[in-house]
């Protein structure tokens, strides 16, 4: 076929617009990889993808959401990091990361507190979450108490001596106070010889470690508070309690004598034995998937003495080779029955719940009380011990009925590894490593030899 001039010209002109039209597919195709998102996820039980709680609390946080991640210029930390984010940022578009090097702004991790290098600070609609657990469940949770959004205000009783929940003396629970406000929560002071009752929106009442009885009026006020079905968390400390004895017996509990004495402290290299170390604790919500170890200075041990009104569960508990000692914690000690004391395991920390008639539409909700033999866990002397400050975390959460934690398990990969006897390993070497390439070769030389004789 002769091509003249024009059909040539033609050939140019479609060979110009196919490369035209090519272009303008190609960038939009770009445009709308801007504005959507797909992806397909491949891996065996969908590693890279979001499950489906974690979706439905995206889906329920309607406002931007900012992510800070304190993270030093660690590459393969901040990959891992990305890696756990990203999925969230493709489902939800307006989820801002921000990656900051704490070395460079040592005020602003002062200030929030952040102790570990990968910590991530979570912010919605003026409240805060910090949490340093990388994995879905922990970010998951973490954005779910944000989505809650009510208030939850923490009532510490004050003029009786009692820890300060924003003071700075080591006695004092400033630290802890501050975290709780970090974390959206309100934490206010309360006088009962100034104000003769307690706020109407309390979320939850705080008996600190009063150094000075309680009078009847006081106790009076608390026990009604309780009788509404209020929430309360009551550290208590060796010795009387302070004024506080009607109470003990209307949440139906009982405080033993003496301090306890434990030995375990010993084996950790603390010379002081009535510090009591806690590593295991016994199943129960407020302490579930709790596996740190927590410190406790000076305690003393209670128990339950019935369950007429209250269900009592202990949640911390001592080693069996701890006692109540009732004499002086010095020189060489030893247990002694004949004085009334009383052998591990004790019980330092108990939980009480029932049931009760509280809400506008009278339905029924569950009460919920803690006592814990030691308020010094929580002081500034000793919150960053351990697993103390998640410990007393844990314990306002329950208390202010924000547990409603998912349980998203951990993704993992199948079974990957083949395995092989020995005789087939052989076989597959011979298969692979001698016949293939010997037939390759005789495939090679056949072909050569006939095209020699062609």
């Amino acid at each position: 076929m002769k091509i003249d001039r024009k059909l040539h010209q033609q050939i140019r002109l479609q060979n110009f617009l196919f490369t035209l039209l090519f272009l303008v597919l190609i960038g939009l195709l770009g445009w709308l990889s801007q504005r959507y998102f797909t992806e397909w996820d491949w891996t065996a039980a969908g590693r890279h993808s979001l499950s489906e709680a974690s979706r439905r609390t995206l889906d329920t946080l309607k406002h931007p959401i900012r992510i800070t991640v304190y993270a030093r210029e660690n590459n393969e930390l901040r990959q891992r990091i990305r890696d756990l984010l990203t999925p969230y940022q493709h489902y939800k578009q307006d989820l801002e990361v921000v990656f900051v090097n704490p070395d460079l702004h040592p005020d602003k991790v002062r200030e929030l507190g952040i102790t570990l290098d990968g910590e991530l600070v979570i912010e919605y609609q003026g409240r805060r979450e910090k949490i340093h657990d990388l994995s879905e469940q922990g970010l998951t949770n973490a954005l779910l108490r944000l989505a809650q959004g009510q208030e939850l205000k923490i009532v510490f009783l004050q003029g009786h001596g009692e820890r300060n929940p924003l003071g700075d003396a080591n006695f004092d629970l400033g630290q802890f106070g501050h975290t709780l406000q970090q974390r959206g929560m309100a934490v206010e002071t309360w006088n009962l010889g100034k104000q003769s009752s307690l706020p109407e929106n309390t979320t939850l009442l705080v008996i600190a470690s009063p150094k000075v009885p309680y009078l009847p009026g006081e106790v009076a006020v608390i026990k009604d508070y309780l009788k509404k079905g209020g929430n309360l968390l009551w550290l208590t400390e060796p010795g009387t309690p302070k004024g506080l004895q009607a109470l003990a017996k209307f949440l139906e509990i009982r405080f033993l004598p003496g301090v306890i004495v434990d030995t375990t402290a010993g084996v950790l290299g603390i010379d002081d034995p009535t510090f009591v170390v806690i590593a295991q604790y016994p199943v129960n919500p407020l302490t579930r998937d709790f596996d740190m170890l927590t410190l406790y200075p000076q305690a003393k041990a209670l128990e339950s003495i019935e369950e007429n009104t209250f269900s009592a569960a202990p949640f911390l508990q001592t080693q069996p080779r701890s006692w109540t000692e009732t004499g002086p914690v010095t020189g060489e000690i030893r247990f002694d029955p004949d004085q009334g004391e009383k052998e591990g395991p004790l019980t330092l920390g108990i939980i009480l719940t029932r049931m009760t008639e509280k809400d506008p539409e009278n339905k029924a909700s569950q009460q919920r009380i803690v006592i814990i033999g030691d308020g010094d866990f929580l002081s500034n002397s000793y919150l960053g011990n351990g697993g103390n400050l998640d410990l007393g975390l844990n314990v306002i959460q329950w208390l202010s009925h924000n547990d409603q934690l998912i349980d998203i398990p951990a993704k993992t990969n199948p079974d990957t590894r083949l395995e092989l006897s020995d005789l087939t390993l052989a076989l597959i070497a011979l298969v692979f490593l001698v016949l293939l390439p010997l037939t390759l070769f005789g495939c090679g030389m056949l072909i050569w030899w006939r095209r020699r004789r062609a």
